[in-house]
């Protein structure tokens, strides 16, 4: 491997894009309390010969296993690390003994040597987490075939830690078993789908230990302890939530609590819910009263300008370079909407107390022909760079934004509480703050933003979103696709707009959302389609339950 990737190694996560060494080598080390206990899990397991740490960094693993007498005397501990400092610094802790032994040099490297003669009983630590970009290219084109060796896609989305998982359970024997700390986005983002699935058909247990509080104080990244098992009989998956590393001392593992675990494409925030919730979940989605928003409306992200505050403007910039004529209303954000119906007097509203309300549309004509001040403006952004951006300068001219187009309809991508799903009454446009509704010919607008405020859709809206971070919930385009919504067909159109013009007054004055949620439950999911009351309770229950989770982590 290259001198230029010296300074990527384990026991230490590489979350910020930071460019100097110092961050690059990732100082975030494994807590030892959370070392310990990883090890502690095992301590009575006597069939344990074969120990393998394979990112071992500061050494806290290795210390752990030769404090708690984990390695036999006729077993064989083995830590790798491609710092040569690290390793040496670990070997004089360890005694230079006979039975342990440490190798600086890249694991993707030691995998791809002993992949088919080495197995482990335990596989411990905590891979680096290492973005793409950062790898040479030997190092990508390893993990990859690591990957896809596994029936698995390699793309550049995917995290070093993906990679030295893959190869880990794939280094266990029979029944061995394995402990490391990744990420918690292995439970939700789209690219560890893949990687799920792969642990679904790989490990008969899965054990998550969730914090509430983060475990490395130094960065904002949630991590989780996951404990995989592989040999005897498949028992799932279980999610237990702790409060802190404290929670450790008194925790202890049962045999029992695991849910049924499937072989598919999912996320698994859902095994925090419990399993007779997951089957109300399962019910639902089946039930067909119920539809998909995918069914009703095509789904896109909202435009991309690639530089939203230099494109949305106030009305003193209108004003100050005569853009009146090459200007669209705009909803720019959350803030931009609070009501349901997003009409002229809203929109004007957010123009005249000075919020950026408006896009511009320079037209598809010659730069000559445009008015000298629209030319000002222009030239003043290419004298602050705003035309270098990547997504500014690969067009054929940079401040002409892209597939402008008045959508029906906005549904908020990131949110707090919950996602907005606002009616366009002005034709207005939006950045990708918001995703760009257009429902399918037939379809009555009001019918399908009225069945969204219920509680059993914003259940799924926690399910189908993922924790962006900071409590924020976040809804991608195919995400908020699968949104599962009542069909309000037959419900007369008087009575569905009545209700929703009801819910867009409380929305407009501040009232709790939970107060919308009862009224559209009763009037539309009790008495509209004639849904259990109990059914409205449960999915209430989950939505709250699933937001608590992810709120307490802002």
């Amino acid at each position: 491997m290259q001198e230029s990737i010296s300074f990527i190694f384990g026991d230490g996560m590489i979350l910020k894009e930071d460019s100097t060494k110092q961050k690059l080598r990732g100082a975030y080390y494994t807590p030892k309390k959370a070392a310990s206990k990883m090890v502690e899990f095992f301590k009575q397991d006597s069939s344990i010969r074969t120990i393998l740490e394979p990112s071992c960094g500061s050494g806290v693993f290795v210390d752990t296993v030769l404090e708690q007498g984990m390695l036999k005397e006729d077993g064989m501990l083995t830590a790798i690390d491609i710092e040569a400092d690290a390793v040496r610094k670990t070997g004089e802790r360890a005694g230079h003994r006979a039975n342990v032994r440490l190798l600086a040099m890249d694991f993707f490297q030691y995998y791809q040597d002993c992949k088919d003669v080495q197995r482990f009983d335990l596989i411990v630590g905590n891979p680096p987490y290492i973005r793409y970009q950062y790898l040479e290219e030997e190092q990508r084109a390893m993990m990859s075939q690591i990957l896809t060796s596994h029936g698995m896609k390699a793309n550049k989305l995917i995290n070093t830690w993906v990679g030295f998982l893959v190869a880990c359970v794939h280094l266990l024997e029979e029944n061995g078993k394995l402990a490391f700390v990744i990420p918690a986005e292995i439970l939700q983002v789209a690219y560890a789908e893949d990687l799920r699935l792969f642990l679904a058909k790989q490990l008969t247990r899965i054990t998550l230990l969730t914090f509430e509080e983060l475990i490395f104080p130094d960065i904002e990244q949630e991590v989780i302890l996951l404990i995989g098992e592989k040999g005897g009989k498949e028992q799932g998956i279980r999610i237990i939530e702790l409060n802190n590393l404290d929670c450790l001392d008194t925790l202890e593992l049962c045999a029992e609590d695991f849910q049924k675990l499937n072989h598919v494409h999912e996320k698994w925030t859902k095994y925090f819910m419990s399993e007779k919730e997951n089957r109300l979940i399962t019910r639902l989605r089946s039930d067909r009263r119920f539809q998909k928003l995918s069914d009703t409306a095509r789904i896109n992200i909202g435009i991309t300008t690639g530089n939203n505050k230099y494109f949305s403007v106030s009305k003193k910039e209108v004003e100050e370079y005569g853009m009146d004529d090459v200007v669209r209303p705009l909803i720019g954000r959350s803030s931009h909407a609070n009501s349901v119906y997003f009409n002229k007097e809203d929109w004007k509203k957010n123009a005249d107390s000075g919020k950026a309300a408006y896009l511009i549309d320079f037209p598809d004509i010659p730069i000559e022909e445009y008015p000298k001040k629209h030319r000002a403006y222009i030239t003043k952004g290419e004298a602050s760079g705003q035309h270098t951006g990547y997504k500014c300068r690969i067009r054929e001219r940079w401040y002409r934004v892209p597939s402008i187009w008045v959508p029906d309809a906005f549904f908020l991508r990131r949110n707090n509480l919950y996602p907005k799903f606002v009616l366009n009454c002005c034709d207005a446009v939006s950045t990708d703050t918001m995703h760009r509704i257009q429902f399918y010919g037939g379809i009555e607008p009001e019918r399908i933003v009225l069945s969204y405020y219920n509680s059993i859709s914003f259940a799924f809206t926690e399910i189908c979103g993922r924790s962006y971070g900071g409590g924020v919930l976040e809804i991608l385009p195919g995400e908020a696709g699968n949104l599962v919504l009542p069909v309000l067909d037959r419900i007369p159109i008087k009575t569905v707009r009545d209700v929703l013009g009801r819910v867009d007054r409380m929305i407009r004055r501040g009232d709790h959302i939970e107060r919308v949620l009862d009224l559209v439950d009763r009037k539309i999911l009790v008495d509209g389609i004639g849904v259990d009351e109990e059914d409205c309770a449960a999915a209430r229950r989950i939505w709250k339950k699933m937001q608590r989770r992810r709120l307490k982590r802002g």
